[in-house]
């Protein structure tokens, strides 16, 4: 497995590449992916008032959705590795229209604390799995929380559970460009938190208390329209940035083959889908 320092220059890189896919694809990333992050929300219940911190925020619809929740008196903070995408954020959710809501780029494993600690709640769709350090990352999401503070993270389990999530690499690869390195093992990715005891150990480590990993069962809902579909979680994906360097009609040779794969996961005439497994992470700041 390579270092830390590797494993983290390459998600730099990889997340820079990805950015302008998950730009592009914003509006229908947070509608359709909506459920992977149903059951953090749900267990959260953020209150008004309160300050919250939503780790790994993309483009921002999660933190907006906070936000809301959080009200005028509160104040929410999204924060992301990619700078194109939290750029994008703040674009999205202007301050003048979101007074309580601030987007920061930061690494947050190589941070002491994230800007606007300490926060009473931390939320996280679908990206501690992602780490290059998740030790390091889940204790600065630790130190950012004020004793008794609580946490509220999914992540996906593993492959089984997730039949359809390889299918869009899987579909482009042979079409477009050399795609980046997949991940190996515990190296950061979709399925690096499939272990619910590695997640507890990580937790523990990183000085948490109350740790629970419960499975939960979603489905992602996309339209019956199968291009579409298939460069939405194309672009999402390792092969987007080789898929958007590529040719028109590589391009499409990618999409149609990408959607032969989901064509087991459409519904003729209502659309496509996808069953995700996934864990919801709760844990404590021990007062």
């Amino acid at each position: 497995m390579p270092d830390t320092d590797t494993l983290r220059a390459r998600n730099h890189a990889f997340w820079t590449q990805a950015a302008p896919g998950w730009i592009r694809h914003a509006d229908r990333q947070d509608e359709a992916g909506q459920p992977l992050g149903a059951a953090a929300m749900d267990w959260l219940r953020p209150k008004p008032g309160e300050r919250i911190l939503d780790v790994g925020c993309g483009c921002g619809g999660t933190t907006a959705e906070l936000a809301a929740a959080a009200g005028p008196d509160g104040e929410t903070v999204g924060v992301d590795l990619a700078e194109p995408m939290v750029t994008a954020a703040r674009q999205r959710f202007p301050r003048d229209r979101h007074p309580g809501l601030r987007f920061v780029t930061a690494d947050i494993e190589t941070v002491e604390a994230v800007t606007g600690a300490p926060f009473d709640a931390v939320f996280s769709r679908m990206a501690l799995m992602l780490l290059a350090d998740p030790v390091a990352g889940c204790t600065t999401i630790r130190r950012s929380l004020r004793r008794g503070g609580r946490l509220a993270a999914t992540v996906f389990r593993d492959g089984a559970a997730n039949p359809w999530l390889a299918a869009a690499t899987l579909g482009a690869a042979s079409h477009v460009g050399p795609l980046p390195p997949l991940p190996m093992g515990d190296e950061p990715g979709p399925f690096a938190f499939a272990d619910p005891g590695r997640v507890k150990r990580i937790l523990t480590t990183a000085g948490f208390d109350a740790i629970m990993v419960q499975p939960h069962d979603v489905t992602l809902n996309a339209p019956d329209e199968g291009e579409v579909v298939a460069e939405w979680l194309i672009e999402m994906g390792p092969a987007g940035a080789a898929y958007r360097a590529s040719a028109p009609p590589s391009r499409a040779a990618a999409r149609a083959a990408a959607a032969r794969l989901f064509e087991r996961f459409r519904e003729p005439g209502a659309g496509y889908r996808f069953p995700a497994g996934i864990w919801l992470v709760t844990a404590g700041a021990a007062p």
